[in-house]
């Protein structure tokens, strides 16, 4: 593992390739990665397919960190992620016991029926994720984390998981923007400020809020504050040329 661990996150679910259901697990992730030094190198969206989620999992555990799957860990016949990834890693999925007596416990030996038994059931050799919400866990398998879909309960899973992983030196940004300004005419004195500071992330984003308050933000980040500082300060200087003026931070 380098001294910035890395990650990519998989969403599961045809609720959401199908535009029925909004992520919103994507965002919270990429932040609190961020703000831990971890950096997320890319997100896949895929449909509750066996075959698919399998090739995926085996792909980017590969070549990442650490990966984060949400989405497919329920107990209806759609959600099969736990066969997938038992089959990526070629072990069994069974039933583990401690979690079995947790959810029976919590939703009730009547209650507890071959569907819902399902939940408890974890590839073999990983380790549950607690569930302080609805108890049914995610787990640990190597460097996968499965969590649930449901954001509330994915956000609770993720903020335990989050203190376990190596952290790298925080990711900070520095930005300005500028009304009216215009990307093309900033785009070639732009480019030359990204090739003096190849370790650092600079991106340009219009925005349009009303026909008087349209313009363009200039975003540097990365995890040397030094160099940040130096490529901030010839943004600033790159708009003022330009016969703009710089606002520091996002347009409200």
């Amino acid at each position: 593992m380098t001294s910035t661990p890395t990650a990519a996150i998989i969403i599961i679910g045809n609720e959401i390739l199908s535009g029925r259901t909004q992520d919103i697990n994507i965002n919270y992730i990429a932040k609190k990665l961020t703000n831990a030094g971890i950096k997320l190198i890319e997100t896949r969206i895929i449909p509750d397919n066996h075959q698919i989620i399998i090739k995926t999992v085996n792909e980017l555990r590969a070549a990442v960190d650490y990966v984060f799957t949400s989405g497919g860990i329920g107990p209806t016949h759609d959600d099969i992620t736990s066969d997938a990834i038992a089959d990526a890693f070629g072990v069994s999925n069974s039933i583990h016991p401690e979690s079995y007596k947790l959810l029976e416990d919590y939703i009730g030996k009547e209650n507890f029926n071959l569907a819902r038994q399902k939940m408890a059931h974890l590839p073999q050799g990983s380790t549950p994720i607690p569930n302080p919400i609805s108890i049914a866990p995610g787990y640990k398998m190597n460097n996968v984390y499965v969590m649930a879909g449901v954001p509330k309960i994915m956000q609770a899973m993720f903020d335990q998981i989050l203190p376990t992983l190596q952290h790298g030196n925080p990711i900070i940004s520095k930005s300005w923007y500028a009304f009216h300004a215009s990307e093309g005419k900033i785009a070639h004195d732009l480019e030359q400020i990204q090739h003096k500071y190849l370790n650092l992330d600079i991106g340009s984003y219009p925005f349009y809020k009303n026909k008087n308050q349209n313009g363009i933000t200039l975003v540097v980040k990365g995890q040397d504050k030094k160099a940040i500082e130096q490529a901030a300060q010839q943004i600033y200087d790159l708009f003022k040329q330009m016969g703009y003026e710089p606002h520091q931070g996002e347009p409200s």
